[in-house]
């Protein structure tokens, strides 16, 4: 494989390409889908392909196939340098530099995925769907699989990995005194099947089943106002994600095409600005070891590392592939990622969180006279600028001179952006990560990645 990638990028620069890069990928999974206790579908596959990218007179081709033979590398390889020379309207690209890097890297399992059976996967959801039997509706979709990577370019860089994951979707529907109301979540990691095993959904399941009950049953109704709010660690990642991780996106701030790449409010020459208090810093970090967003390089053979986007209250940098680093002139931070073979690397997130602060969430209640705590939501808005904002509860309770009270009806939260940072007034020492898939492209790109941090408490801000 190695020597049908290295013939790819040499056939390239005897086209007359300035730089080549050819990646190879080789996925293996399954996918199962339990609805009401029963096994509704199910698939067990395997794809390998293998998708070139080169830069010639500043324009970028890229071209793909699942044909690993010579005369098929050689087909996408004139495909792509044909897509470059025809792409006149996207001249002017360039490369950011980078040392050559060779290494190889992977995952390591204590429970091997393919050595756990079909029935025992099978019999892990039915587990789980027993836990929440009087829910009205049930549903979980269970994947794993292990993804092998090749890149070569024709820098030099060569970088081979071995990534094996599992996830796993659910929403259930409770009914109560004549209502409604779902719950969905993501569960993901790095790992064998080990990674399954700790979730704890057992406990966790049939709590959030008894606590969406009471709210229906129980919930007061919340009159719109201003309100002190506290929000857990499932709200503060999806603020983290959405009205941090997107706008930050580089290829955004540059104005690549918004279908692809979507848009931003942010604009180069706010790095620098202050957007809240000293103590708040959102990091992306795609090598936190287990995460679902792990890596240690990226789609173009970039070293990962940490990265401070909001760092002491403060934009501090913006996420950066080879494109744009160089059209902003800044430094790459390996943030490049395809969702597959067949589709061109972008700009995007892995690991997107606030860092902890030094209170408990118990110490930020009690910081409340008159208020609301968010334990999670049930859905979340915000348009393609990452400036409006709105997040609904799904188990939220009052908070009443610094306890916890009664249940509360969905409420929602609708801010923007430079509001909602400006209002942040403590973060919580709790600190969790949630899995979750990502969209982003055209075509669309669904990735793994984790957004999280600790609990956020929010000054007089309004809630309907």
């Amino acid at each position: 494989m190695e020597a049908l990638l290295d013939s790819a990028i040499k056939y390239a620069k005897e086209l007359g390409a300035d730089y080549a890069e050819a990646r190879l990928q080789k996925s293996k999974g399954t996918s199962l889908s339990l609805s009401n206790g029963i096994l509704e579908g199910g698939s067990f596959g395997q794809s390998v392909g293998l998708s070139v990218r080169i830069l010639v007179n500043k324009t970028l081709g890229f071209g793909h196939t699942d044909q690993l033979d010579p005369e098929s590398i050689k087909s996408v390889v004139k495909f792509a340098f044909a897509a470059a020379k025809a792409n006149k309207k996207a001249a002017n690209v360039r490369f950011s530099p980078a040392n050559p890097v060779v290494k190889e890297y992977e995952v390591k399992e204590k429970k091997n995925l393919q050595d756990i059976s079909v029935k025992e996967k099978l019999d892990f959801l039915k587990s789980l769907d027993a836990k929440i039997s009087g829910a009205r509706q049930r549903l979980f979709d269970y994947i794993d699989g292990i993804d092998e990577r090749l890149f070569l370019n024709t820098e030099g860089t060569k970088i081979k990995s071995r990534i094996p994951r599992c996830s796993l979707f659910y929403i259930f529907t409770v009914s109560e005194s004549g209502q409604t109301a779902q719950r969905m979540w993501d569960y993901g990691g790095v790992g064998g099947f080990e990674v399954a095993e700790k979730w704890n959904l057992a406990e966790i399941l049939p709590e959030e089943f008894k606590e969406l009950s009471k709210v229906l049953s129980e919930g007061a109704k919340v009159p719109s106002g201003k309100y002190d709010l506290v929000v857990g660690p499932q709200i503060s990642g999806i603020i983290a994600h959405e009205s941090c991780g997107h706008p930050f996106e580089a290829d955004r701030i540059i104005g690549r095409e918004a279908a692809q790449a979507g848009e931003s409010w942010i604009e180069p020459s706010m790095l620098g600005k202050s957007l809240a208090k000293d103590f708040v810093n959102i990091i992306d970090d795609p090598t936190i070891e287990g995460s679902a967003g792990f890596f240690l390089y990226d789609d173009e053979g970039i070293p990962a590392r940490p990265k401070y986007l909001i760092k002491e209250g403060k934009i501090n940098c913006f996420l950066h592939n080879r494109e744009s680093s160089a059209a902003l002139n800044q430094e790459n931070n390996g943030s490049a990622r395809a969702a597959n073979y067949s589709v061109e690397p972008l700009v995007r997130m892995s690991n997107t969180f606030f860092k902890p602060g030094q209170l408990s969430e118990k110490e930020l209640i009690e910081g409340v006279k008159k208020g609301i705590y968010f334990k999670n939501f049930m859905e979340w808005n915000i348009d393609d600028r990452r400036y409006n904002n709105k997040y609904t509860s799904a188990i939220a309770y009052l908070i009443e001179n610094g306890k916890l009270t009664k249940p509360v009806k969905p409420v929602s939260l609708e801010i923007t952006t430079p509001v909602l940072y400006a209002a942040i007034d403590a973060i919580g020492s709790n600190f969790e990560l949630h899995a979750a898939t990502c969209g982003k492209g055209e075509p669309m790109q669904g990735i793994p990645v984790t957004h999280g941090g600790g609990s956020l408490r929010l000054r007089e801000v309004k809630i309907k």
